[in-house]
């Protein structure tokens, strides 16, 4: 690794030297040009010397979205310039993807193994989305989350013999259409009439027993707990 300028954004002074140290003890390569404990200090000190690399904490004087605004406004002004997070925000999952979309090189959660030599040496050789094993883990297992529930849902619609028609039909009765308003959308070509046998025919379809009273609202339910709509992508067609 060649040798590379680093400004540290940590307001923790305990974790500050901590992560010093890192950098002394396994990353020779790195001289630290400066510190910064808030947002108006960081940007004072990178006007006058310009890092390769800022490591950048999130959680800035107990707000979180400096850090987001911080790897923001750098990534604008200093496109150049890589930015890694290195974050005690291990349960905040949604600052992760706020601090993705802002353009940051990398997320290190401090969990674990820590900052390593590695993941700096990644990020120094352009790499993009380096992540240290912490947040690795946490991404691995909501990809298989996602996976399976694909999975079930793709089952789902081939056991219970559901088409691209009742697929439409059941979603745009839990976002709270109306048959009427479900027989204008583009290419849905039944009346009303039409939708009320396909409701009954779902209502056989979807319950074994206990088909009586079945409402659009239990048989909305009753989708989604069969994973045939998907409640995380409720969505209405484009009209």
């Amino acid at each position: 690794m060649d040798p590379f300028k680093v400004i540290i954004v940590e307001d923790v002074p305990l974790e500050l030297k901590g992560t010093e140290g890192i950098f002394k003890n396994e990353i020779p390569e790195a001289e630290i040009i400066g510190t910064a404990e808030d947002e108006t200090s960081y940007w004072r000190l990178i006007k006058k010397v310009k890092p390769d690399l800022v490591l950048l904490d999130l959680g800035l004087g107990g707000s979180t979205t400096i850090g987001v605004e911080i790897c923001r406004h750098t990534k604008e002004s200093y496109p150049e310039v890589k930015v890694l997070i290195f974050t005690g925000e291990i349960l905040n999952e949604k600052l992760w993807v706020d601090v993705l979309d802002a353009g940051c090189d990398g997320i290190c959660l401090k969990s674990g193994e820590l900052l390593t030599r590695g993941d700096v040496a990644s990020v120094m050789s352009g790499k993009k989305m380096v992540f240290n094993q912490p947040i690795l883990s946490k991404i691995l297992e909501r990809f298989k989350y996602s996976v399976n529930s694909q999975l079930l849902r793709q089952e789902a619609l081939i056991n219970y013999e559901i088409d691209e028609y009742d697929e439409r039909f059941l979603r745009h009765l839990a976002l709270g259409y109306t048959k009427e308003q479900i027989t204008n959308l583009r290419g849905m070509p039944f009346g009303v009439k039409s939708l009320e046998k396909r409701q009954n025919e779902l209502v056989n379809k979807l319950f074994s027993d206990g088909k009586a009273g079945v409402n659009a609202t239990r048989l909305v339910v009753k989708a989604i707990e069969l994973r045939i709509l998907d409640i995380d992508n409720l969505r209405p067609d484009e009209d």
